[in-house]
């Protein structure tokens, strides 16, 4: 309880920080109608339909709704005993990724991801499971993503002071553990995040807030601030890549469309074979060059918000550290 505290704390710099950006105006698109789905933690958007799965405390199943009308279309059950599922990541045109991936005390050696079938019925699979680990050691994570152009697979920490994005193996092995490789920086507390369908941008959300980002370079390219969702932590590009929809945790609540900043031109990715539903036939192929992408208008935020933010914050763990000292 207190670790979850302190981090609360520290975290206010950043949350106040975010609230120095706009916000864009956030439509609702749909609420969840099954019952079942109390958090939504990670979502994707496939084959024209929304899927989610719940946080950690459930058991491995992921849900298909059909965004018109908010209803469950089918369930796929993939794992009975994960450890913390806390993404989803798009794999063609009827699959997921799921990543089991949350490490709240940071004692996983390693960590999880299975290709889920997703669609309409219910069903239940016996999913591969690949296992992966980071060189420096254990990290809390709640962002898998998947690039459209090669199938590569992204994970990204939740790192209290920032982030990280680590990348997989090309070509994942289920015979040993798969080795992740850091790439960049992130924002803090990054919660969820996935790539635009150009190959050339990814997003990440936290709390409050969500950064664009150039890719491989991990230049922040656009930020914005996210609207109020009681626990914001699911966040899928929409097929057009100018969209996102945001979900949150709590029954029946509702998945939010905001539209991303507009961004700086890049050139065109080059052609890339379609990710195979195959894992371990997912194509090779290394990221592609560098973008040097300049910031755009949003980028330029006061620095007020960060510094009030993190004497606020640094002033509440000294009390509280202080009252929780032996009288």
């Amino acid at each position: 309880m207190l670790d979850r505290v302190v981090t609360g704390l520290v975290a206010v710099p950043f949350l106040l920080g975010a609230a120095a950006s706009p916000v864009d105006k956030a439509q609702v698109v749909l609420s969840f109608r099954d019952a079942d789905i109390v958090e939504s933690s990670g979502l994707a958007v496939v084959g024209g339909l929304v899927v989610t799965t719940n946080d950690s405390g459930d058991t491995g199943r992921v849900f298909t709704v059909d965004p018109e009308t908010g209803r469950t279309v089918g369930v796929t059950g993939w794992g009975n005993d994960p450890t913390d599922v806390e993404a989803l990541a798009p794999l063609g045109d009827h699959e997921v990724w799921a990543g089991d991936i949350g490490d709240n005390t940071e004692s996983r050696d390693t960590i999880q991801v299975s290709p889920v079938p997703v669609g309409p019925g219910d069903k239940d699979v016996d999913a591969p499971v690949y296992d992966l680990a980071y060189p420096d050691g254990p990290h809390n994570a709640e962002t898998l993503m998947s690039d459209p152009t090669t199938g590569r697979l992204y994970v990204a920490t939740k790192g209290v002071l920032g982030g990280t994005l680590y990348a997989a193996p090309a070509r994942l092995s289920a015979d040993h553990v798969n080795e992740l490789e850091p790439l960049g920086d992130v924002l803090p507390i990054a919660t969820d995040g996935a790539f635009l369908p150009d190959g050339k941008h990814l997003v990440v959300r936290n709390y409050a807030a969500a950064a664009v980002y150039a890719f491989p370079s991990m230049e922040k390219v656009a930020q914005l601030r996210l609207p109020d969702q009681p626990q914001g932590e699911g966040i899928a590009v929409e097929s057009d890549g100018s969209t996102v929809l945001l979900s949150s945790e709590g029954v029946h609540s509702d998945v939010l469309r905001v539209r991303l900043p507009a961004l700086p031109d890049t050139a065109s990715p080059s052609p890339s074979p379609s990710p195979s539903s195959t894992p371990s036939a997912t194509p090779g192929g290394q990221p592609d060059q560098a973008v040097d992408a300049p910031p755009t208008a949003q980028e330029e935020r006061p620095l007020w918000p960060w510094l009030l933010g993190g004497l606020i914050g640094l002033g509440c763990v000294v009390v509280l550290v202080r009252s929780l000292r032996p009288r």
